[in-house]
């Protein structure tokens, strides 16, 4: 049986706490925010509490955490109260080892950009730089700061609403959408770890599209089976209506392999094969193998 340790977050330091939500919570997008200081001088850094909440208005909202080990807080959150502009770029694959390097916590009025080895683009409507190496940059007016608390590790939402966006033609399909595997993007994990998005990118069909018939109506033996992951059940309960007997009469006399598994009498090869279908999309497919069970 498996064992879970539990934890009292009033009984466990903050150090600890923020470690485990990052290792927990994740893959992170990154925010790269650029900004500048009273003086105008620039400032750029990563932070990875981050994601898009609204359209309509596009709000993007981050969070430079107080710092836990002082409880100070960073230039970004500083020049964003100063100015109350941001610019949120995009971070890719090729720019990530620089983006880590500009995470480095440089003394105030040091410019990252040039520590880090980026190129400042004037932005157009807003007065911090935008980073040209990003895929896409968002030019974006601050309209407000939420502190979460006044303790080291305590957030400060930031509520960034888009009135610029700015995309590299090279990440955009014949559509003029962005394409997912051209972008190329990298998420943060805990620790020192990231996540490269497209080497490990699947989609996953939406339910709002179609109506599946769940996994409460598969049949026992499928729902139960000892080779069928979670995932695996999800895929098949979104199938909106089951082949036919006639399908499955029909799949099994044109498959010899099918009919081979059926002769050995294993339900559990025939699971193994409908998991291979899954894996490569084939849910109809899927499905076929699994009736054919009733066949043995």
């Amino acid at each position: 049986m498996k064992k879970m340790v539990s934890l009292l977050v009033s009984e466990v330091s903050t150090a600890k706490l923020h470690g485990i939500l990052l290792g927990s919570v994740g893959p992170r997008p990154i925010a790269f925010a650029s900004t500048l200081d009273k003086q105008g001088r620039p400032n750029l850094s990563p932070f990875s509490f981050f994601n898009v909440f609204s359209a309509n208005p596009p709000i993007l909202i981050f969070s430079p955490a107080r710092r836990v080990r002082n409880n100070t807080t960073k230039h970004t959150l500083e020049n964003i109260l100063d100015t109350m502009e941001v610019v949120i770029n995009v971070v890719n694959y090729a720019m990530v080892q620089q983006v880590s390097l500009a995470s480095t916590e440089y003394e105030e009025g040091v410019n990252e950009f040039i520590k880090a080895g980026f190129t400042m683009l004037e932005s157009d409507m807003v007065k911090p730089f935008r980073v040209k190496e990003a895929p896409v940059q968002f030019e974006c007016k601050v309209t407000k700061v939420e502190p979460l608390g006044k303790e080291g590790g305590a957030g400060n939402l930031v509520f960034c609403e888009v009135i610029k966006v700015h995309l590299d033609e090279e990440i955009l399909d014949e559509n003029g959408n962005v394409d997912q595997y051209k972008i190329d993007q990298v998420a943060r994990m805990g620790g020192g770890w990231y996540s490269r998005a497209n080497l490990g990118l699947f989609e996953v069909p939406k339910p709002i599209s179609t109506l599946g018939i769940g996994i409460d109506q598969l049949p026992s033996h499928i729902r139960l089976s000892a080779v069928l992951t979670g995932n695996d059940l999800g895929k098949l309960g979104n199938i909106e209506q089951l082949p036919s007997k006639e399908e499955v009469r029909n799949y099994i006399n044109k498959n010899r392999e099918l009919r081979t598994l059926i002769s050995l009498g294993d339900p559990g090869q025939l699971h193994k094969k409908a998991q291979d279908l899954l894996s490569s999309n084939d849910l109809l497919a899927a499905w076929i193998v699994l009736l054919a069970e009733s066949e043995i």
